[in-house]
């Protein structure tokens, strides 16, 4: 397990803050919406054309608090919403057991499986830093854990894209060997993180790809999708569950 997630950990269990250590204890990891850039000819284009005007393909990466990717799913055109790639990955194979759950960002719809943070609350771990305010409710609460949770697979991608920029740029290659390229990097960066953890060399390496030729790409959908009654039902209790604890050790 990452360090920064046991450390999380080992705080609550001295805290005695038992749902914050369920939330952690029940949790296999985090997905990962995102966008890489694709080539392909004018008439194909459209599809895949985001919002920025680039050309992207939408994937989906999962990811343990080991900082391993455990699936992907590559090659939707940037026209399929971070939830259809989802539900489709649902639909070939990916399986979340009974009681486990994978955090998801706000464009994905809030399940029992895939908690989302709640919307229109403050959510990103800067807005809670050094000379913010407090949390303020069960609401801010729940996002803040979740977005602590959540930061490693963020962590993880940026990894993933400095060690593997190629993830960066357009290439030359056929779309069926473009699609296979992000699955082969998060291969690739499984086998480099099982025979050496050290991450710090990455630091002083030079770019070998242009940063100029990096292709400038959105960061996800927009939340969209609807959430379900007992997603709803079930991140409340937690949430709730979270704030009692939280007060009682403040006071």
């Amino acid at each position: 397990m990452d360090k920064t997630i046991r450390d999380h950990i080992r705080k609550r269990r001295d805290e005695e803050d038992n749902d914050m250590v369920y939330f952690v204890q029940n949790c296999i990891g985090a997905i990962y919406g995102t966008h890489i850039p694709v080539s392909v000819s004018l008439d194909e284009a459209a599809p895949f054309r985001n919002r920025k005007g680039t050309l992207s393909q939408n994937i989906m990466m999962a990811c343990d608090f080991d900082l391993n990717f455990t699936f992907v799913s590559a090659g939707w055109e940037r026209s399929a919403t971070d939830a259809r790639v989802l539900r489709s990955a649902k639909n070939s194979g990916f399986h979340v057991s009974a009681g486990k759950f994978y955090l998801v960002h706000g464009g994905y719809a809030n399940t029992s499986s895939f908690p989302a943070p709640y919307r229109g609350v403050r959510y990103h771990l800067n807005e809670f830093g050094a000379g913010r305010r407090r949390t303020q409710n069960y609401k801010e609460l729940f996002n803040h854990r979740h977005a602590i949770l959540r930061n490693v697979i963020e962590r993880a991608f940026g990894v993933l894209k400095k060690r593997l920029p190629i993830l960066k740029v357009a290439t030359s290659h056929k779309i069926w060997i473009q699609v296979k390229i992000p699955i082969a990097t998060a291969l690739l960066h499984n086998i480099i993180k099982a025979i050496n953890e050290d991450e710090q060399w990455l630091d002083d390496q030079q770019d070998n790809i242009p940063p100029e030729n990096f292709v400038d790409l959105p960061d996800g959908d927009e939340g969209n999708e609807h959430a379900d009654n007992q997603g709803n039902n079930l991140r409340d209790i937690i949430a709730h569950k979270m704030w009692n604890d939280y007060q009682r050790h403040r006071n």
